[in-house]
């Protein structure tokens, strides 16, 4: 988003900038609260077909503020300015092919046998752990200036 335009109009509207950051650090603390909330909540076992388990993921991927954030962050100041569309649509295809990639191969470990029960034991501190670190970054993206 950041190499298609998104930092040219918050250039020329800076209050969007402020919106957005809001919504974003308001979002990341509900997510916090809803994680340390369920942490001791038991993992019920899904009658979901495999299909709406990856559409549901595609969705949850596709609304998370914080990987939009953190890739225009990142991208917008390791790329120079003056690139081509065809340059700046590489960039965006190759950053979506290594997403899709990289949690693939996560799914395929996390659905083994051995990683699920390492988890299920550890679920409530890895649980709270996010939760604290999510909190915290909205906090900071909520008061920084």
């Amino acid at each position: 988003m950041a190499l298609l335009g998104l930092e040219g109009i918050f250039r020329l509207f800076p209050w969007a900038y402020t919106i957005i950051k809001i919504v974003g650090a308001l979002y990341l603390l509900y997510i916090a609260w809803i994680t340390w909330r369920g942490a001791k909540n038991p993992i019920a076992e899904s009658a979901k077909p495999r299909t709406h388990a990856f559409r549901d993921g595609v969705f949850i991927n596709l609304s998370n503020p914080k990987a939009v954030l953190f890739a225009a962050a990142v991208l917008i100041v390791i790329f120079p300015p003056d690139m081509t569309m065809l340059e700046k649509g590489f960039v965006v295809m190759n950053h979506f092919l290594v997403e899709v990639v990289f949690y693939s191969f996560l799914a395929l470990v996390m659905s083994t046998e051995a990683v699920s029960i390492s988890y299920l034991r550890a679920k409530i501190f890895l649980d709270r752990f996010a939760a604290v670190v999510l909190g915290a970054l909205g906090l900071r993206l909520m008061f920084q200036r």
